[in-house]
């Protein structure tokens, strides 16, 4: 990677409960210290095995965890604020399915994440850096975008909604040319009938402002 971070740091408003969270139920964090290899059986038994890059508030993505127990899912996030609200949402529902890594994911999949051992990749509205002078932040650059489809499995799924037109036609241009990845649709996907609604996907609806989906698999 081109060491360009995808986000900035912000301190961001957290609740008491959140951050109580993130000490109290720290049993649902796996460690990013070391960037070592996550050996997935030890925390998901035999299940598939899902990623999600930048879950927010993660409501979607309990939501999503909760619908398909029979999957496990792994979300990368950096905000303090959403890591402790999706603790707060597993312990709720009592989840046994889902984990969270408190880290750039652009730092950790590399070595934390096995080649071919992934059923699907999920990144819900990326950060689109709008300012052509920040483009080179953007998370889904050529290099990121091979190296996640290393990490699937031949069948598994790359998935990416955005509300940013340019942006996406961007994406979309660098997934055609992916020789790991085909396209499951002529261009842009249909929405896929299991993912929620998502904050960003409220805030897209309410300033009238479309979403563009991508949906790929490993061949």
């Amino acid at each position: 990677m081109n060491g360009i971070k995808s986000f900035v740091r912000r301190t961001g408003q957290i609740t008491r409960a959140q951050e109580r969270a993130i000490g109290e139920l720290s049993r649902y964090i796996i460690s990013s210290e070391e960037k070592e290899l996550i050996h997935f059986d030890t925390y998901f038994s035999k299940k598939n095995v899902v990623v999600e890059i930048g879950f927010g508030m993660g409501l979607a993505t309990y939501q999503i965890a909760q619908a398909n127990p029979q999957t496990g899912y792994l979300g990368f996030e950096v905000y303090p604020a959403g890591v402790g609200k999706l603790l707060l949402a597993i312990e709720e529902h009592q989840l046994k399915n889902l984990y969270i890594v408190q880290d750039d994911a652009v730092a950790c999949v590399p070595t934390m994440i096995a080649d071919a051992t992934l059923a699907g990749v999920h990144l819900f509205y990326p950060d689109p850096w709008p300012k052509k002078r920040h483009h080179k932040r953007r998370i889904l650059q050529k290099e990121f975008i091979h190296l996640l489809a290393s990490k699937l499995k031949v069948g598994g799924y790359l998935y990416i909604v955005t509300d940013w037109q340019e942006y996406a036609e961007e994406i979309l241009a660098r997934l055609m040319v992916e020789p790991l990845l085909k396209n499951r649709y002529d261009d842009y996907a249909e929405p896929q009938s299991w993912r929620p609604m998502t904050r960003f996907n409220e805030k897209a609806n309410e300033a009238g402002r479309s979403s563009w989906e991508l949906f790929f698999t490993r061949i």
